[in-house]
């Protein structure tokens, strides 16, 4: 008999109330301390979302309180969205990308999808016969879009002018400090006008492709994240397109960036990061916004950003622990072989884990984890979240401690993996936890690990 022939059968048992081919394996007192652990979880994140460096910064750079903006084509929603897509624009060799963008926006959406976004398109460029070019451009090609309040385009002015002195001065124009200072001013002229709009922003390049139900990806990310702190959810390996903040913080983003005038944008998000307690990047896989082949030009001041490409998974030599009921003949180490094999349980409760125990530390940088069906997504776990863990110790197997890589979305996770500075840079444990109880068949279908090849560590 099959694996699908074998879980029909065990569905019939079941639905009957017969227990004689399950197994349960409980051990109650490591639920019982990984419960309070999830306690004590709730306690502590809560309180490291509080840093004192910016709760004392202002909440605008002097900058911006002078800042005046034209409404080029469009008129702002009158209800606040969910997430603005944020797009900034300057003149460059490559005019068409701007509108191949925007088309490659709308078309990955569907009228639902676009209902709870806003486009918003801010133009740099003091030049009144490029401006008016360019916004006949897009008027002429979305103007439904336009009409339907899902596209604004603006233009953002400092004390009359739309670039800071530096920039304009053209004995300085070339240098890669006077670009890094224009940048941030355009960013924080777009940021400072779209703070209100929305609950988030996402902020998108000139020259980007969007993958097919961007917005729905981004969406259950969204309410996965809700409860737990973050700073950036970042969709896109790109140095600052497919990032995702809350409206909220834009406005001490923006006093940060004006604080550091000469860096590189992308340099400081990190830094910003850090200051409010979010120590490594949050990135998912795949990437969901990638550069367009054709409109990519050479700057030295903005290097063109290699995607990283990923092969198979690797899954290193590893055991399979859990405290779930084992079904049948669907064992737990089916979870982690790289075929079509995958482990059933009945019922998890909260605190239940299925954890794999790697044969030796090891350098990941890439987990996925996928549970239900194929198909349909049946019997995923409802509330989960994946945790990595090190310090790996005899008895009871299992890791001394653990930091948390992300929630399931939908049942799913694919995320990447980064490590402090000066920590330790190699897992021991890769555990699922349930979050809820769920009165179910569960299917834990495939754990999926990428290692960093040793070459490449050393």
């Amino acid at each position: 008999m099959g694996k699908s022939g074998k879980l029909q059968a065990f569905l019939i048992f079941f639905q009957a109330n017969n227990q004689e081919y399950v197994e349960y394996s409980p051990s109650m007192e490591k639920k019982k301390k990984i419960v309070w652990q999830l306690d004590q979880e709730q306690i502590i994140s809560g309180s490291k979302n509080h840093v004192r460096t910016f709760k004392a910064m202002q909440k605008n750079s002097p900058l911006l309180q002078n800042a005046n903006y034209k409404i080029l084509t469009g008129t702002p929603p009158q209800e606040k969205k969910l997430l603005t897509v944020g797009i900034s624009f300057v003149q460059h060799p490559h005019e068409s990308c701007l509108l191949h963008t925007l088309q490659s926006l709308f078309q990955a959406s569907s009228e639902p999808e676009l209902s709870y976004i806003m486009v918003l398109v801010h133009l740099l460029n003091p030049d009144p016969e490029w401006l008016s070019q360019t916004v006949a451009n897009i008027s002429s090609l979305f103007k439904p879009h336009i009409e339907t309040q899902k596209l604004l385009v603006i233009q953002g002015l400092l004390n009359g002018s739309s670039l800071p002195r530096d920039v304009n001065d053209t004995h300085h124009s070339s240098s890669c400090k006077a670009l890094y200072s224009r940048q941030k001013t355009d960013y924080g002229l777009l940021m400072n006008f779209a703070s209100n709009l929305s609950d988030y922003f996402l902020m998108i390049g000139d020259n980007v492709h969007c993958t097919q139900k961007f917005v729905s990806t981004i969406y259950w990310t969204l309410e996965a994240w809700k409860e737990i702190p973050w700073m950036i959810l970042e969709f896109s390996s790109l140095s600052f397109s497919g990032k995702v903040f809350h409206t909220r913080d834009l406005s001490r983003l923006t006093s940060f960036f004006f604080l550091f005038q000469d860096t590189p944008t992308d340099l400081l998000l990190s830094e910003f990061c850090f200051l409010l307690a979010q120590n490594v990047p949050i990135r998912f896989s795949p990437t969901i916004f990638h550069h367009m082949s054709n409109c990519m030009f050479e700057n030295a001041c903005f290097p063109v950003e290699k995607e990283k490409v990923f092969g198979e998974p690797d899954n290193p030599t590893a055991s399979v622990l859990t405290d779930m009921m084992t079904v049948l003949t669907f064992f737990p180490q089916y979870a982690y072989t790289l075929n079509e094999d995958y482990y059933a349980t009945l019922d998890p409760v909260r605190g239940n884990h299925l954890t794999v125990i790697l044969e030796k530390p090891q350098k990941v940088i890439r987990v996925e984890v996928l549970t239900g069906s194929a198909g349909e997504g049946r019997y995923r776990v409802q509330q989960g979240q994946v945790e990595l863990g090190y310090d790996l110790m005899e008895e009871p197997k299992d890791c001394t401690h653990y930091t948390l890589l992300g929630p399931l979305v939908r049942g799913h996770l694919d995320q990447r993996v980064f490590y402090e500075e000066d920590a330790v840079k190699e897992l021991s444990c890769i555990r699922l936890l349930v979050l809820a109880p769920q009165e179910s068949l569960l299917l834990i279908r495939q754990i999926r690990v990428w290692t960093e090849p040793e070459e490449e560590q050393n």
